[in-house]
C-alpha cells in the first residue's frame, strides 16, 4: 500500500500549486515542453524503470502508481504469446464526477477479448472462448483514491473489449465494447453484430458496488464503441472505431433515459470531409444490430478509425487514428484530430493534423512528431490532452482555436512513455485540476497499470 499512500500524499499537496513563472504552458499544468520522444536510448524494456517511472516527463512532475495489475489479476492466463502473459489490459477511465465524495473513485474499462486466450493471437477457436469465459470475461473495476482499495465493479463472459467510459450527469457509468464483430453475443440482443452500450447504477451510499445488473441500450447503436460523451441536453455522442467509421448522436425520448430515442450519424455537406454538416436520422431498427450498416445506407461522412470524443463547451472533438489530412479518401495515415461544433448547424474541422499544426514522426531519424492519437481528455484550463497510440506514445496538448480558423493554435509535448512496445490510454482529469490520470496497457513488463502524473510538491 505504500504506493497508494504515497498518491493520497500527493493529491493533498496538489491544490496548493498554480503555474510556475516562467512555463511555457500556464494554468494548472504549467509546464515547459519536453524536448523530444523517448526515442533510444530512453526506450526501454528495463523492469525496474518502467515499474516506477515509465514517463519522460517535465520537469517540476512526478508519477505515481495509482493501481497495477498486482491488485485485481484479473487475467492471469492469457496464451496469446504476442502480449505479456499477465495483464488487466486497463483501458479508459473516469471518477465518480457528483453527488458525495466526488472525485474519490475511479472506474476502469479492462480491453481483454476473446482471442487473447489463443495461442498466437490466431482465430479465436472455441477452446479460446472457454477459456475467456473462465476468466470471467470482461470487466470494469473501481479505485478507492483515498485507500487504495481496487476491486471488480461487474464483469460478465459475454463482454469483449470493454473500452470507452463516462460519467453521466444523471449519475451512472456508461461504458461500451469495442468490437467489429461479437464472438460471445450478449444473450438478450443475439443479433447485435458489433459491440453495445452498457448502463450500470451504484448503490446508494455505496459508489464502489453496483446497484443491479448493467443494462445493455442498443438504441445507443451496435458498432466498434469507444468513445463516450454527453452535452448538457443529455444527448450521448459515440463512434464506430472503424477504418471507414463515423460520428454518431443519440437523442434521448426523455432526459437520462437511454432505452428509446433516435441515433443520427453526422454528414458534412462536402467530400473534403469538414465544413458544414448535418446530422442525419438512421433506421433505429437496423442500428440495434449494425449501426454500420445504418450509416452506410444514410451516406455518412466515414473517417480513418475514429476512437476517442472529448467535449469542451460547445465543440466535440474527436480522434482519428489513422486519418490522412492530405487524402481524405485513403484508409491509412498518421491520424488527426476533429473538431465539431454544437450550438446550431454543426461544423466540421480537421483541429489537429500534418501540415496544418504538427509534423510527421520519423522514428528511425530521431525527429519527435505526432502519430495515431487514441484518447483524449479536457484540461483544466480548456486545453485539449491528447494520447498516442504508438511507440513511443506521447502526450499532446492542444491550445485552444483562439484566431478562429478551425484549427488549434498550438501543440505542445507533454510527454512520453518509455515502455517498449506498450500504449499510454484512457487520460483522464478527475475533480483534480493538476492530476492526469493515464492508464498504461501491455506493458512489456507484465503490469499494466494506472498511473497519477502531478506537480511535486514543492
Amino acid at each position: 500500500m505504500l504506493q497508494k499512500t504515497a498518491f493520497a500524499t500527493a493529491i493533498c499537496a496538489v491544490f496548493s500549486g498554480i503555474a510556475s513563472a516562467g512555463s511555457t504552458m500556464n494554468g494548472p499544468m504549467a509546464f515547459d515542453p519536453i524536448a523530444g520522444s523517448a526515442y533510444t536510448p530512453e526506450l526501454t524494456t528495463d523492469i525496474g524503470t518502467l515499474n516506477t517511472a515509465p514517463w519522460k516527463l517535465p520537469e517540476g512532475y512526478q508519477q505515481i502508481i495509482v493501481s497495477d495489475e498486482t491488485d485485481l489479476d484479473i487475467y492471469p492466463s492469457f496464451a496469446c504469446t504476442s502480449f505479456p502473459k499477465t495483464a488487466d489490459w486497463t483501458d479508459m477511465s473516469t471518477v465518480n464526477e457528483t453527488q458525495k465524495h466526488a472525485g474519490r473513485y475511479l472506474y476502469r474499462t479492462h480491453e481483454v477479448r476473446p482471442f487473447l486466450m489463443a495461442p498466437d493471437c490466431g482465430a479465436t477457436t472455441p477452446a479460446a472462448i472457454a477459456a475467456y469465459k473462465a476468466t470471467g470475461g470482461g470487466a470494469l473495476s473501481v479505485v478507492d483514491l483515498e485507500t487504495g482499495a481496487a476491486k471488480i465493479l461487474a464483469q460478465r463472459e459475454d463482454w469483449e473489449a470493454l473500452d470507452g467510459i463516462v460519467w453521466t450527469p444523471w449519475h451512472t457509468i456508461l461504458f461500451a465494447e469495442e468490437t467489429l464483430g461479437q464472438e460471445i453475443p450478449d444473450p438478450d440482443y443475439p443479433a447485435a453484430k458489433a459491440g453495445l452500450l452498457y448502463e450500470i447504477a451504484l448503490a446508494k451510499g455505496d459508489p464502489t458496488t453496483a446497484a443491479g445488473p448493467a443494462v445493455a441500450r442498443p438504441m445507443v447503436g451496435s458498432l466498434s464503441h469507444e468513445g463516450i460523451e454527453i452535452d448538457a441536453e443529455g444527448n450521448v455522442y459515440i463512434i464506430d472505431e472503424n477504418r471507414r467509421g463515423s460520428i454518431y448522436k443519440f437523442v434521448p425520448e426523455n432526459y437520462g433515459d437511454l432505452s428509446s430515442g433516435q441515433l443520427y450519424v453526422l454528414k458534412t455537406e462536402s467530400a473534403s470531409k469538414t465544413g458544414p454538416a448535418t446530422w442525419v436520422a438512421l433506421d433505429m431498427d437496423l442500428a440495434q444490430t449494425d449501426a454500420f450498416a445504418a450509416a452506410t445506407a444514410a451516406e455518412a461522412t466515414t473517417y480513418c478509425r475514429p476512437e476517442d470524443l472529448e467535449r469542451i463547451g460547445d465543440t466535440l472533438y474527436a480522434a482519428l487514428t489513422c486519418e490522412n489530412v492530405a487524402d481524405p479518401a485513403s484508409t491509412s495515415g498518421a491520424g488527426a484530430v476533429l473538431s465539431i461544433t454544437l450550438d446550431g448547424s454543426p461544423k466540421v474541422n480537421y483541429f489537429v493534423g500534418h501540415g496544418i499544426n504538427v509534423v510527421a514522426e520519423n522514428k528511425a531519424a530521431g525527429i519527435t512528431g505526432f502519430k495515431s492519437p487514441d484518447n483524449l481528455a479536457s484540461g483544466p484550463d480548456g486545453r485539449l490532452w491528447i494520447v498516442e497510440d504508438n511507440v513511443p506514445s506521447d502526450i499532446w496538448v492542444a491550445e485552444p482555436d483562439n484566431d478562429g480558423d478551425g484549427a488549434s493554435d498550438g501543440v505542445h509535448l507533454f510527454a512520453s512513455l518509455k515502455d517498449d512496445g506498450a500504449e499510454g490510454s484512457g487520460i483522464y482529469f478527475g475533480k483534480d485540476p493538476q492530476t492526469l490520470f493515464v492508464n498504461i496497457q501491455h506493458s512489456v513488463t507484465g503490469n499494466d497499470k494506472t498511473m497519477a502524473i502531478t506537480k511535486r510538491k514543492n
